[in-house]
């Protein structure tokens, strides 16, 4: 955990400290949460930041699981709530001090409430009533809450909120706009069908038997309470320096005018309020990584700044070219199933692949081409691994590639 930093010590060891508790927490929601490493890294990044994120997808794709894990493994105060149109302020901002109302004060109590946590998750932000939103947003824009006659700081680090559906009440828009980070969470694709059967099955064997299965591991949850890996207080270091961060070298800033006015250009609002707390996320990104210093492949928070599902592919249209040029250049930066993948996890994968490409499943020319990138990307991981293993594996990914291309859907 960060130490509080005394005023002569080496900052940049403290950052890479401070990345190795970031990491961890990626390991731990990576082995349990299946293709989710990009949500999960954007889960620590806002919270670095000190900004806000919503997660939106149908029932049943890990939303509140992956919140519930991540409040798990920092040591902070922590609140959660599913919210109803029907839902109560004071279900959330504590009951009326009954006491102090007796002598005229209407004020509330505060304990253990919303006003008193440093990271909240709040499941169905979208459909509470109107008297919830207004107090809400007072306290996700200044950090303030009105207790009475009293204007309360709260000690808010990041609010995380769940929804199934992006909101297209215009009631609605500046709650939804508050939000800096929008992800999408849905169903797995057929990529990852067996490992989700596999996990799947052993979780629900636990359940009725109470015991690991098949020698997996049970998940943290199962063996107790998840110990936290870093805590607030950690965070708020990292926060109070920040300023060594917000560092932009003047071609970064260029290239980031560049894919501002392009994707405003496509008609995606990007506000400039937005623009310049964006930079937030590339250093927070950045300090994720154990870096001092950003670099283009900050730049993957662009694709999740949407307004409406139909933005996403747009985004990832403008976005990935300069995101994978920089990786192609640096492949030794390169960030594949995770913050660090193990030869074992690029078998996997590559088995995976195989399996499907070779089994005579009909394949769509976007499934087809997705699958390519994903061996192109093993290549590039396994390039950065040393020994005779990874050659193998290398040759491998190469021979599999020369299949695809012989079949007659690339042989015209």
């Amino acid at each position: 955990m960060v130490a509080p930093p005394p005023a002569t010590r080496n900052f940049a060891v403290d950052v890479v400290r401070a990345s190795a508790a970031f990491q961890e927490i990626a390991r731990t929601m990576g082995a349990q949460f299946l293709d989710k490493q990009e949500i999960i890294r954007l889960m620590m990044v806002s919270a670095i930041a000190g900004e806000h994120m919503v997660i939106v997808g149908p029932p049943g794709t890990a939303k509140s699981a992956m919140i519930d894990m991540f409040s798990r493994l920092i040591d902070a105060k922590y609140f959660e709530y599913l919210l109803t149109r029907f839902t109560e302020p004071n279900e959330l901002f504590g009951p009326v001090d009954i006491s102090a109302f007796r002598e005229g004060r209407y004020t509330r109590r505060l304990e253990n409430m919303l006003p008193t946590a440093e990271i909240v998750f709040l499941d169905e932000i979208f459909k509470s009533n109107s008297a919830i939103l207004n107090s809400l947003l007072h306290v996700i824009n200044e950090r303030k809450f009105q207790n009475g006659p009293e204007v309360v700081s709260v000690p808010l680090i990041s609010l995380y909120a769940a929804s199934n559906e992006v909101p297209n009440d215009e009631n609605l828009a500046a709650m939804f706009d508050r939000f800096l980070v929008r992800v999408l969470s849905d169903n797995l694709d057929s990529y990852h069908f067996h490992e989700l059967m596999k996990k799947g099955i052993s979780l629900e064997l636990r359940k009725m038997t109470g015991r690991a299965v098949d020698g997996i591991t049970p998940p943290p949850r199962q063996q107790g309470d998840i110990k936290a890996v870093i805590s607030a207080r950690d965070l708020r270091v990292i926060q109070s320096n920040f300023d060594k961060f917000m560092v932009f070298p003047d071609e970064f800033l260029t290239k980031y005018k560049g894919l501002i006015f392009q994707i405003r250009s496509e008609g995606i609002s990007v506000s400039d309020r937005r623009a310049v707390k964006l930079l937030k996320l590339f250093a927070a990104s950045a300090v994720f990584d154990g870096r001092t210093r950003v670099h283009d492949g900050d730049f993957f928070v662009l694709r999740h700044i949407w307004n409406n599902l139909d933005q996403v592919e747009l985004l990832e249209e403008i976005v990935n070219p300069v995101v994978d040029a920089y990786y192609r250049e640096h492949p030794d930066e390169r960030r594949f199933i995770g913050p660090s993948a193990s030869l074992d996890d690029l078998l996997t994968e590559l088995g995976l692949i195989r399996e499907l490409l070779t089994s005579g499943t009909e394949l769509s020319d976007i499934q087809l081409f997705s699958q390519l990138k994903n061996l192109n990307e093993i290549k590039v991981a396994l390039a950065s691994l040393p020994g005779d293993a990874a050659a193998r594996m290398i040759r491998e990914v190469d021979q599999l590639l020369e299949t695809v291309f012989a079949s007659s859907k690339f042989g015209l």
